[in-house]
C-alpha cells in the first residue's frame, strides 16, 4: 500500500539518496549537469514552499520513500510551470506513480491559472519520455527558460492545459 502526500521537511534525505540513486542507474552524472548536481537537493522541502510550487512524494507502509516529483514556476519564464525532479525507485516503476504524480501536477497548473507544463529530460529516461508522449507532450526544437540543465537534457517538451 502506498500514498502520495505533499513533501515534509523530514523527507529531504530520502529524496536527495532518491535523486542520486536513480540518476546513477541511468548514468546521469552530476558533472554532466542533470538534476542531481543542483545544489539545493538535499532542501527540496524549502524549495518547494515558494509560491506556485508543490512536490509530491510517494510513500510506502512502513513511511519509507519511494519517490516523488514536484513543479515549480520556470526559471527565466514564471509564466509556465516546469516539471521537476521526478524520481522512483525501481521497485515502484511501472505502477503508474509517474501518470498520478503528472495528473496532480496538470490539476495544480490549471488551478493556478498556467496555461502550461514544461520539462526536459534525456533519451536514456525513454520510459519517462514514452509517458509524457502518451500523456499530450509535445517536443519542442530548443529549451525554455534557463533551467541550467539544458546542456545535458536534449529533450524538450511541453503540454498545453
Amino acid at each position: 500500500m502506498y500514498q502520495i502526500r505533499p513533501i515534509q521537511p523530514q523527507d529531504n534525505a530520502a529524496l536527495a539518496q532518491i535523486i542520486r540513486e536513480v540518476s546513477k542507474e541511468f548514468g546521469l552524472a552530476p558533472e554532466s549537469g542533470f538534476a542531481v548536481a543542483d545544489p539545493i537537493l538535499d532542501n527540496l522541502y524549502t524549495v518547494y514552499q515558494q509560491p506556485n510550487a508543490q512536490y509530491w512524494v510517494i510513500e510506502n507502509e512502513n513511511d519509507e520513500i519511494m519517490g516523488g516529483g514536484g513543479l515549480s514556476p520556470l526559471k527565466g519564464d514564471p509564466t509556465i510551470i516546469e516539471i521537476q525532479k521526478m524520481y522512483f525507485l525501481s521497485e515502484i516503476r511501472g505502477l503508474g506513480f509517474a501518470k498520478q504524480l503528472l495528473e496532480k501536477a496538470f490539476d495544480y497548473t490549471a488551478q493556478q491559472g498556467f496555461q502550461s507544463c514544461y520539462l526536459e529530460t534525456t533519451k536514456e529516461l525513454w520510459q519517462a519520455v514514452k509517458l509524457y508522449e502518451k500523456l499530450g507532450f509535445k517536443y519542442l526544437q530548443q529549451p525554455k527558460g534557463n533551467t541550467g540543465h539544458s546542456h545535458a537534457c536534449e529533450i524538450w517538451m511541453e503540454k498545453y492545459l
